[in-house]
């Protein structure tokens, strides 16, 4: 995780100590040049020697023993240079400066830069470097004290009441987790679920891994549910998860349910980039291109068009993805809303004042929550994943 997260800065480094052109080098070299620069340089615990040795060892086994020498000239050579992590708290100049620095695209930090400021992008190319945050919901003070018997250390949510920061300790041993009545959750992705509320019929429309569905069933005991997943293998294990007997499980493609009745609450978490998630992610920004927005755009809409459909009159729809990007977002409800004149948009903070008076929201500055009418969570203000919702409504006849 470390290695894919510092990717492109350990990658200056091979292309600086390297005789060789990076573009000539073999895969399987540069994946055991990364590992070992990374051991190098943002670990503590791994003598020099080791790391070197072991890289090397792990190119003769991948069968380019010619490569070996290379190699340990390289991680020779870059071992003596200054250590790349000390530039980090550094005050940026340019979307370049934090790109570099930082370990991310540059066209993906210059959006943010455009979007969001020079401050926040850096603020929240910090936070996609460190790792997260584990956190959970729990509704019964019984599992708390089950979670803290099994040694583990907890902490109060940052934003909800019904969340805990795990700080030590594994609570995958405390019969709680393994019964099903706990599961690690982002805050973010909990506080999506909450904004969908009360109803007797409920549509989850894309619902693995089942973690909002979990939320929904529990805040709505007596109503029917029915969590709809395209991958059957997805869907077998949401109902492993999912154990509550309201929930019917469906194997479907969101865009053409097989039903024939309308519900009073639905939530669409769409299929997305996911670039709030880096810090659990990091893969995605060596994978993700700006090209792929505008494809993910399209289905975004087609799912959110056909979840419209599937709203009885007066009742709510929540759009949610866990992506930064406008594209995914903003313009995906926004073009959705021109074509229906029998919805309206609602304004987030309004639901969000409603739970922080009913005590479920434990953060104070609600405003930070919300841009527009959406819910806007931010990495490195929030120190949770990125999500936006936004939340619809459809006149009642």
């Amino acid at each position: 995780m470390g290695t894919l997260r510092w990717q492109s800065r350990l990658d200056q480094y091979i292309e600086q100590f390297s005789a060789q052109p990076f573009s000539k080098l073999d895969p399987e070299v540069v994946a055991a040049l990364r590992l070992a620069l990374y051991q190098l340089h943002y670990l503590d615990r791994i003598p020099s020697r080791a790391a070197v040795n072991e890289s090397v060892e792990l190119v003769k086994r991948a069968r380019k023993i010619s490569a070996a020498p290379f190699v340990n000239a390289v991680l020779r050579r870059a071992g003596k240079a200054a250590n790349p992590a000390d530039l980090v708290a550094t005050a940026p100049s340019s979307a370049e400066d934090i790109a570099s620095r930082l370990s991310h695209p540059r066209w993906m930090v210059e959006r943010w830069v455009q979007h969001l400021g020079m401050e926040a992008a850096q603020g929240l190319c910090c936070y996609d470097q460190q790792v997260p945050e584990t956190a959970v919901r729990i509704t019964r003070s019984d599992d708390i004290a089950q979670l803290q018997a099994s040694g583990a250390a907890l902490a109060a949510g940052r934003i909800l009441t019904s969340a805990r920061i795990v700080r030590s300790g594994d609570i995958t041993s405390a019969a709680a987790f393994r019964e099903g009545r706990i599961a690690i959750q982002d805050e973010a992705s909990q506080l999506v679920a909450l904004l969908v509320g009360h109803g007797k019929n409920v549509l989850d429309c894309c619902a693995a891994p089942g973690g909002k569905t979990r939320i929904l069933a529990e805040r709505n005991p007596e109503a029917r549910i029915v969590a709809a997943e395209l991958h059957p293998h997805r869907a077998r294990l949401l109902r492993k998860l999912v154990r509550n007997q309201n929930v019917m499980v469906l194997a479907a493609d969101a865009r053409s349910l097989p039903l024939h009745f309308q519900f009073d609450r639905v939530l669409l978490d769409a299929p997305c980039s996911g670039t709030g998630t880096l810090a659990r992610n990091p893969d995605i920004k060596w994978r993700l291109r700006p090209e792929h927005l505008s494809d993910l755009q399209g289905r975004q809409l087609a799912l959110l068009r056909s979840a419209m459909n599937q709203v009885a009159p007066g009742g709510r729809l929540v759009y949610a993805t866990c992506s930064l990007e406008p594209e995914e977002n903003e313009t995906v409800v926004e073009s959705a809303l021109a074509d229906r004149t029998d919805f309206q948009i609602l304004e987030c903070s309004e639901e969000l004042q409603r739970l922080k008076d009913a005590g479920e929201l434990a953060i104070e500055d609600l405003s930070s929550l919300t841009r527009g009418p959406y819910l806007r969570t931010t990495p490195g203000i929030h120190h949770c994943d990125g999500f936006f919702a936004a939340m619809l409504e459809k006149f009642a006849t």
